[in-house]
């Protein structure tokens, strides 16, 4: 019973860095524009991250039983994990560079799972692909390699669209005024991208939560419990169907992430918001409008997708809008080397910590 305690504790505080993360990539651009000051940007983040954590459970049942066997993955398992994917994201939040939450969790995941297997590669559900759709397959490759490359493409290619046709509309305002009018619309934009990082990023601690809780109902860790601890019992799905998340872990993995997103990461926003390109208003309206309606999609489907890599690639497609001088180059270099390295990097972490849990006698 310690056991799972410890992991949905790891879990909560994944969640909770990812708060003060991720949400530093969705108000880069109204803090930079000088719309909101840190704290009213971060107070509105905090309140619409909430509110989309409520929405929606696709991506929650992803993390939960679509990337691997849910029977290799143990509570030490789980935790070597989210300590794995933890590491990450303070590496590269004191590096000032916005990596992926999700995929430090999803490489964390897979190492985890493969030294818990003995190098036994089956464990990780590569590709279940579905004769509908596409976008209704399982496994690594359709529900995250697909959507990591697909997702920073269309933030990039919708982001520069929006804001060349932006150009185009404004083109006889004047700078005054598209300024004033913009800086009231970046709140909604804003606010739609706090909203839309509640519905994808805080639903991958849910399903965490949720393949431990399987776990340890599946092993029988939960025969003796008292009555009052009965909501913690969540008994594997048939075959084929998908597993219900529980309103309780809604609600605790929430308001963690609310409460992570209050300390903000200044960091971050100051790479986002001032040292790839300079942003105004209008260019911040643009950015957030593409990189929000990218991740809501995304959520829609099941699709465990980068918030970083939206906003991020949705602002450089801005950027190239108003010209390709305009965008550090430099800047985008190591975010993009931070990516690439993400998955491998957590994974291989995890898997140190499994093999030397191992070793130890932990497992």
């Amino acid at each position: 019973m310690t056991l799972i305690l410890t992991v949905i504790f790891v879990a909560l505080l994944f969640n909770y860095i990812n708060g003060f993360h991720d949400t530093a990539n969705s108000i880069a651009t109204v803090v930079a524009t000088k719309v909101l000051s840190p704290r009213q940007a971060v107070t509105l983040a905090a309140v619409t991250n909430l509110v989309g954590a409520f929405h929606g459970t696709a991506v929650a049942t992803t993390m939960a039983s679509g990337l691997v066997d849910s029977k290799i993955a143990t509570m030490s398992v789980l935790c070597g994990a989210l300590i794995a994917a933890i590491i990450w994201n303070l590496i590269t939040w004191w590096a000032g560079l916005p990596s992926s939450s999700s995929h430090a969790l999803v490489g964390g995941l897979c190492g985890a799972c493969l030294a818990a297997a003995d190098n036994d590669w089956s464990v990780i559900i590569w590709s279940i692909p579905n004769p509908e759709h596409w976008w209704l397959g399982k496994g690594i490759l359709w529900k995250v390699i697909v959507p990591m490359v697909v997702s920073p493409i269309l933030g990039f290619v919708f982001g520069f669209f929006c804001m060349g046709l932006l150009y185009f509309l404004l083109r006889n305002w004047r700078p005054t005024t598209v300024n004033r009018t913009f800086g009231k619309l970046q709140l909604l934009s804003a606010g739609y991208m706090g909203y839309s990082h509640g519905t994808n990023d805080a639903q991958k601690t849910m399903g965490i939560i949720a393949l431990a809780l399987v776990a340890a109902t599946t092993g029988g860790n939960f025969h003796n419990l008292p009555d009052w601890l009965d909501f913690l019992k969540t008994p594997a799905p048939p075959a084929g169907e998908k597993l219900p998340i529980a309103t309780w872990i809604k609600i605790i993995c929430a308001l963690t992430m609310c409460a992570g997103t209050a300390v903000g990461g200044w960091r971050i926003i100051k790479t986002l918001g001032h040292k790839m390109v300079k942003l105004h208003p209008v260019h911040g309206f643009a950015a957030e409008a593409t990189g929000a309606s990218v991740l809501l999609a995304a959520a829609h489907f099941g699709m465990p997708v980068s918030t970083t890599h939206a906003i991020t690639t949705s602002i450089m497609g801005v950027g190239c809008a108003k010209g390709l001088n305009h965008l550090r180059f430099k800047v985008v270099e190591r975010i993009i080397w931070a990516w690439v390295l993400t998955i491998p990097a957590s994974g291989l972490v995890a898997y140190a910590l499994v093999l030397a849990a191992k070793s130890l006698g932990g497992m």
